[in-house]
């Protein structure tokens, strides 16, 4: 039962120190869960940015979910107690935005017009693009560097995305039959 602590308290600090959504908290997530507490390897990190990508909601909420119940799966505990191990990563991943944003709402008619308020605002903006970009560079791991075919979709896939008007979710669809086809050609 510790390591629902753990989940608990490791998520509940990333929630706390993160500026910016999901993208932003990426980084912190990986040095808890794969350096820190060695949950689970850069490689399964990796796969689970990629799944938490595709499902629908924030990533960092997707990723949590998923951690949680990993975690609790590899310390051997039952299926309910995996869900449960989601449950509190998800949980204690949004309860401190959940608060902050309580607190905020009531000061920010008071704080609206001060000027320190203001600016600090302001200045926060290149912190949160920074940590984006650190999250991009932690995920660029050997392991990010499949091959050739994984580069072909990614360019499609971004061609699509940037010069045509088709839907985001038929892009996805797309993608994975092509890696279905590049990948699997015997399963055809």
């Amino acid at each position: 039962m510790i390591i629902f602590w753990q989940l608990f308290y490791t998520f509940f600090l990333i929630g706390l120190f993160t500026i910016g959504g999901g993208y932003a908290m990426l980084g912190l997530i990986q040095n808890q869960v794969v350096t820190v507490h060695g949950w689970i390897t850069a490689e399964a990190f990796t796969d689970i940015v990629a799944i938490s990508q595709m499902t629908p909601g924030p990533i960092g909420i997707n990723s949590a979910t998923y951690i949680g119940y990993s975690v609790a799966q590899a310390a051997g505990m039952s299926q309910g107690w995996c869900i449960f191990g989601s449950f509190i990563s998800t949980f204690a991943v949004v309860l401190p935005s959940f608060l902050i944003a309580i607190w905020v709402c009531r000061l920010y008619s008071r704080l609206k017009n001060n000027n320190v308020f203001s600016s600090t605002m302001k200045n926060v903006r290149p912190v949160v693009i920074g940590l984006i970009g650190a999250a991009a560079i932690l995920l660029i791991t050997p392991a990010s560097f499949i091959d050739y075919k994984s580069w072909i979709i990614f360019a499609s896939a971004f061609a699509i995305g940037m010069w045509t008007h088709i839907s985001p979710i038929w892009t996805i669809i797309l993608s994975g039959i092509a890696g279905f086809i590049l990948y699997y050609p015997m399963a055809l």
